[in-house]
C-alpha cells in the first residue's frame, strides 16, 4: 500500500510484513484532531481492503512524551454542538474501523495515554506499555464520558467493577497497575516498548496470515456471544482454512522439518 499522504501519521515498514504507524503530532502530545481522525479512518479502512504484504501493525506515538493525550481540546474549544457531533461521528467510525481491521494491531504505548488515546489503545488487539506510563479515561472531568468504546473495552479488559471505578473517578493509573489488572500485556523498559512490540509483531507475521486473521476474528466476535454460538463461529472460521495453500504448506513444512513459506493463499 502507499505509505504517504497522511498529515498526522507517520508510516514505516519494519521488514517485509510489519507496519509501524505513528500518531505524529508530538508538539501537542499526539492529540487527535479532525485531520488525524480522517487519517486514522482512512488507514484502517485501507488496511482492511488492501493490506498488501502487511500482516501485522504496531501503533505508537511520535516523540518520547506521549502515545496520545486524547482529543485535541484546543480545536474543540468553541465548537458548536453540531460541529462537535460531526467530529465525534468521524472518530466513532475510526474506532470501529480499527476494531474491525482483520490485521492484528499492537499498541506500543510509549508515553501518556489519556481519554481517546487510551481508548485507541484499547481498540487495538493488545497493549505493550513503557514502565511508569500514565493512563486514564479522564472524560468525566470534562463534562463528557468515554465515547471511543471505552465503556465497552475497559470492562472487558479489567472487569466491570474496576472499570466503573476508573471511569467514574477519572483517575490516572500506571502501566504497572494496568498490567496487574489485565489491561496491559507487557510492561517494557523505557525506550524498549517499540522494540518489544516489533518482536511480537514479527513473530505473528511468521505465522500463516489467513490463520491469524481467522483466529483474531473468531476471538473478537466469539467473545460477544455465548460459548456455544462462539464455537459455531470458530468452526466456520476454521473450515475456511482447510482448502488454503497455506494449510497444505504448513503440514508439509512440519513433516519436512523446515520453516513454512506462507503466502496468504
Amino acid at each position: 500500500m502507499n505509505l504517504t499522504g497522511y498529515e498526522t501519521l507517520s508510516l514505516e515498514p519494519a521488514g517485509e510484513y510489519v507496519l509501524v504507524a505513528k500518531l505524529n503530532r508530538p508538539e501537542v502530545l499526539n492529540a487527535i484532531n479532525t485531520r488525524m481522525g480522517c487519517d486514522l479512518l482512512d488507514l484502517w479502512t485501507r488496511l482492511t481492503a488492501t493490506p498488501g504484504a502487511t500482516r501485522c501493525v504496531v501503533l505508537t506515538g511520535a516523540g518520547e512524551r506521549a502515545f496520545c493525550a486524547g482529543g485535541d481540546l484546543k480545536e474543540r474549544d468553541g465548537m458548536t454542538d453540531e460541529a462537535w457531533r460531526a467530529q465525534h461521528e468521524l472518530f466513532e467510525r475510526g474506532f470501529m474501523a480499527l476494531m474491525d481491521c482483520p490485521l492484528p494491531v499492537i499498541a506500543a504505548v510509549n508515553g501518556v495515554a489519556y481519554g481517546g488515546g487510551l481508548e485507541t489503545a484499547l481498540c487495538c488487539d493488545f497493549i505493550y506499555a513503557a514502565r511508569g506510563t500514565r493512563l486514564a479515561l479522564s472524560e468525566t472531568r470534562l463534562g463528557i464520558m468515554p465515547g471511543g468504546c471505552g465503556t465497552q473495552n475497559l470492562p472487558r479488559a479489567v472487569g466491570e467493577r474496576r472499570a466503573k471505578e476508573l471511569i467514574l473517578t477519572a483517575r490516572t493509573f500506571t502501566a504497572e497497575e494496568g498490567h496487574g489488572w489485565g489491561l496491559v500485556n507487557r510492561v517494557c523498559e523505557p525506550g524498549a516498548v517499540l522494540v518489544d512490540a516489533l518482536d511480537t509483531a514479527r513473530a505473528i507475521s511468521e505465522n500463516a496470515p489467513l490463520s491469524v486473521r481467522q483466529a483474531k476474528k473468531s476471538i473478537h466476535y466469539g467473545m460477544q456471544t455465548d460459548i456455544s454460538t462462539g464455537y459455531r463461529f470458530e468452526i466456520e472460521a476454521y473450515n475456511r482454512l482447510v482448502t488454503t495453500e497455506d494449510r497444505l504448506e504448513g503440514v508439509r513444512a512440519f513433516n519436512e522439518k523446515r520453516r513454512p513459506d506462507f503466502r496468504g493463499r
